[in-house]
């Protein structure tokens, strides 16, 4: 995704994204079949199944499902391994692993899965208990829930098989979708359940013709109360449309598209997939390297159903632009691991773009710049710091200010639009400076994990909203991690100064994950020494320049429009004026 990974994506990171390789492995006859555990989260337990089998060649192979929150979603383990009593597997692309060993009492395998935090598991032959069944209720039901002086869209699904009834909760305006519930019980009209390992409670009533569902969600950790009103759909309305997006370009286009790849020297791993749009003409034709923000991404930066990066070489490709936007490191047809890659890391593969660039005769080897949106906007100038050959550099939506800081007004004005109240931001805040302070003046990242640890007491887990009973850890593996360290100490300023070729670094005044007041007043300062740096704030425009409303990121799905046209004018009059001929 396009946006800054925050310490509350971070800590629920462990809700599987689904992407890999076939597994092999010796034989291990103890091992196949079916094996499912539980991980305890701050979203509530996951569970997951193992599946292992045995291929052609006695190889294992096996493939993890995250049946709570994803049922019927596979994730391909990459490699599955049993030493004696010991088990081993990994899942390269999402980052994750579990060491366990073979207790024979209890015929489990138990240790330690890990995506950024250790967490304890133990996995048990068989398919997971089928949970009670709750009758009458199955379907889509939709609404909203009105907390402090935010209205948050809500969505339930209910759907009763072999496993029982599951249901999962969608809260699209706070960017939590497919949260699973426990304890789900219905009593005649009277219908309970609760999420975040029951944290947050939800008793309602249903409407005689059963299809209203009113109610309330009371927190127990800082005693919100949210009225919640929902009607179930039926039919047409059930039905999940895919949203318009009329800026998507469609074929045929005025210009060459090609499917290219190229190496990564500094990580020989690394082989990135791309495509290279061409103007129609003889060239030479100045060119853009696209750097999509925080999060694995596609080359097309694919957010909820939007591909700015796509409309963004459209436009430019029809002005005269080359542009080159390639799959992030580990996604789609890129290979490698993305999993821990710090911003530096995958400045190099900038870089390796642009060298690709370097070699192809239809592109003016003195007009290749960057164009990198919100980590992209910082990634951008940490990779035109180490290459004299850039022609230009333009950020969209980049950070200017320290990010520590940064974080901290994402987080309070992102609470905001969530539902949060000022008073409950003001007590959480100072917890969190205090864990990003930890991490940044930690000489060591093991010193920094002991620092964190020490902030976050049960009563300030409590009061950042995280279940009683939660580990630190969950919290702690992920902000002491290479890219979260990198990213809490990284200060954009010195580099930005550092430029010498021109820069164009443009915000939205609604962007309430990279404020641009602050940010591009931090960018100016860093950039007053280059005669060619140029700031611009667009009014009306959230962080993903669409026209929005509020600026919260629940209405980025909402929205049709995918990238405004008066910011794509913007940055192609910018680049034409400096090497269009």
């Amino acid at each position: 995704m396009a946006l800054l990974r925050s310490l509350a994506a971070a800590s629920m990171a462990l809700s599987l994204l689904f992407a890999g390789t076939t597994a092999a492995a010796q034989d291990a006859p103890q091992i196949v079949g079916d094996w499912h555990g539980s991980l305890v989260t701050p979203r509530g337990p996951v569970v997951l199944v193992l599946y292992v089998t045995e291929g052609a060649d006695g190889a294992l192979e096996a493939k993890i499902e995250n049946a709570n929150q994803a049922p019927g979603q596979f994730a391909e383990v990459t490699s599955i391994s049993v030493t004696g009593e010991h088990l081993s597997w990994t899942i390269d692309r999402i980052g994750a692993s579990f060491e366990g060993d073979w207790q024979a009492a209890e015929h489990t395998w138990k240790g330690t899965f890990n995506q950024g935090a250790d967490l304890p598991l133990t996995f048990e032959a068989g398919q997971p208990p089928a949970k009670p069944v709750v009758e009458g209720l199955d379907g889509r039901w939709e609404g909203t829930a009105k907390l402090n002086n935010a209205t948050l869209r809500q969505v339930l699904r209910i759907e009763t098989g072999d496993r029982g009834t599951i249901m999962l909760v969608d809260s699209p305006d706070q960017l939590a979708n497919g949260v699973p519930v426990e304890s789900f019980e219905r009593d005649g009209q009277d219908v309970s359940f609760s999420l975040m390992g029951g944290m947050t409670k939800f008793a309602g009533k249903l409407s005689d013709d059963m299809t209203r569902l009113d109610g309330t969600y009371t927190t127990s950790v800082n005693g919100n109360v949210a009225e919640v009103h929902l009607e179930r759909k039926t039919g047409e309305a059930a039905a999940s449309k895919p949203p318009s997006r009329p800026q998507t370009p469609k074929e045929p286009f005025p210009y060459t598209a090609e499917e290219v790849a190229f190496d990564n020297p500094a990580f020989p791993e690394v082989h990135l997939a791309a495509t290279l749009t061409l103007p129609e003409g003889k060239g030479p034709f100045p060119a853009a390297v696209m750097i999509t923000g925080s999060g694995g991404q596609d080359r097309d930066e694919a957010l909820m159903g939007h591909r700015p990066f796509a409309v963004i070489a459209d436009y430019l490709t029809r002005r005269g632009i080359a542009v080159l936007r390639y799959d992030d490191r580990g996604i789609a047809k890129s290979t490698g691991t993305y999993a821990n890659a710090t911003s530096a890391d995958l400045a190099t593969d900038a870089n390796a773009a642009a060298a690709y660039l370097m070699t192809r005769p239809e592109i003016r080897h003195d007009a290749i710049g960057f164009v990198g949106h919100s980590e992209g906007g910082m990634i951008g100038p940490i990779a035109a710091s180490q290459n004299p050959a850039i022609g230009f550099v333009v950020l969209l939506a980049g950070p200017g200010t320290h990010l520590d800081q940064l974080m901290l007004s994402q987080q309070r004005l992102l609470g905001m639009t969530m539902g949060a109240s000022e008073a409950q931001i003001d007590r959480q805040e100072p917890i969190m400076a205090a864990v990003f302070k930890a991490i940044i003046e930690a000489d060591t990242p093991e010193d920094g994990k002991v620092a964190a640890r020490a902030v976050l007491t049960p009563e300030a887990m409590a009061t950042i909203g995280v279940p009683a009973g939660t580990d630190p850890d969950l919290i702690v593996g992920q902000v002491s991690g290479p890219w979260y360290q990198y990213f809490l100490k990284y200060d954009p300023a010195p580099v930005l100064a550092s430029l010498t070729m021109p820069i164009l670094a443009i915000g939205g005044s609604l962007d309430l994950q990279v404020p641009a007041e602050d940010n591009l007043a931090a960018i100016k300062a860093a950039t007053a020494g280059n005669p060619d740096a140029t700031t611009v704030e667009l009014p009306g425009l959230n962080h993903l320049f669409q026209h929005a409303t509020t600026g919260g990121v629940g209405e980025y799905a909402q929205i049709e429009e995918t990238f405004a046209p008066e910011a794509l004018k913007l940055v192609g009059d910018w680049i034409a004026r400096r090497f269009v001929k």
